[in-house]
């Protein structure tokens, strides 16, 4: 399944994508029930969905099964993808983990040896942004990179598990793009304040469940910035794979349903390149993951509160 949050006007909503359109499942439970009951087994968070997923996802799998049975047009059931505002799936997980020097040629664009073990940083939840929302370039950095990233969406709570067990752990998967302040980020030595500013991880536009993905290892992954590619890969080329990631983080962090964690991203970055490429004001940004879909963003300068008074200002001068 393809797992959505959308916004019609003022309601936020909890969705499955098929093709163009999104199936409310709140709408679909309730037009199923033929007691009209107001309780609701299915969360309108995809967080708390994960968390009871055990029992909540084959009642989906069931009210999906049998949609044709009540009218698709009624309740506002079904929504296209054109009528609503999608929001990031997963907008406050406990944990945002990213893996950084993930790829070979990745190191070797960065001019970095390949690491013997994972390379581990955090993002914030401040960070997430979800489809069509806008990557704020903060006002102090000027050297802005995107990131293309395979993004592993946890499913129950996993302390210390081998790799062989990892699987269990994972409900899905998603898009992140772990946009990186590069002047922050090796100004101070460590990678926290440079990966983390308002915006800095898109994500979505879907989680789509691990037995719809298949192998998550052999997944063409792409980045297109202004309509030119710029990274281009396929998650074979992973140095170290996702089961070994989540049960090296299980030996010393406990994972917890929701959380996210970046697996890396391939060669092509904006400082990498020669001459360098850096985000700017009006860019427009892709990244299209084989069997996930694609995540869109466009970019926008900050406007600092004192921009914004004396525009104001000005306006009302004018």
């Amino acid at each position: 399944m393809k797992f959505v949050a959308f916004r019609t006007q003022s309601e936020t909503h909890l969705g499955v994508v098929k093709e163009n359109h999104i199936l409310d499942l709140r709408a679909l439970e309730k037009l199923s029930k033929k007691n009209n009951s107001t309780e609701f087994i299915i969360p309108n968070d995809l967080k708390q969905l994960i968390e009871q997923s055990a029992t909540v996802l084959p009642y989906v799998r069931t009210l999906l099964k049998n949609k044709d049975e009540v009218s698709e047009k009624s309740g506002d059931v079904l929504f296209h993808i054109s009528e609503v505002e999608i929001l990031a799936p997963i907008a406050q997980p406990e944990k945002i983990i990213c893996v950084g020097l993930n790829y070979l040629d990745h190191c070797k664009e960065t001019g970095l040896e390949p690491p013997a073990s994972p390379v581990i940083f955090s993002k914030y939840a401040n960070a997430i942004i979800g489809e069509n929302a806008a990557i704020e370039l903060p006002i102090n950095s000027n050297q802005v990179d995107f990131e293309a990233e395979l993004a592993i969406v946890i499913g129950k709570e996993a302390k210390c598990v081998s790799k062989e067990e990892a699987e269990d752990y994972i409900f899905g998967y998603t898009i992140m793009n772990d946009v990186s302040a590069r002047d922050l980020q090796f100004t101070d030595g460590q990678w926290s304040r440079g990966k983390s500013a308002d915006t800095f991880a898109p994500i979505g536009p879907t989680v789509v469940t691990k037995d719809k993905v298949g192998d998550p290892h052999n997944l063409d992954i792409s980045l297109c910035l202004n309509d030119e590619i710029m990274q281009q890969s396929n998650t074979k080329n992973l140095i170290f794979n996702i089961p070994y990631i989540v049960s090296f983080l299980s030996q010393s962090m406990t994972l917890k349903p929701g959380d996210l964690i970046a697996t890396g991203t391939p060669p092509g970055v904006g400082m990498g390149r020669n001459p360098q490429v850096w985000l700017k004001d009006g860019d427009q940004l892709s990244i299209t993951i084989e069997k996930i879909g694609t995540l869109s963003n466009h970019v926008k300068k900050h406007i600092s509160n004192k921009e914004l008074h004396k525009k104001g200002n000005t306006i009302l001068t004018s």
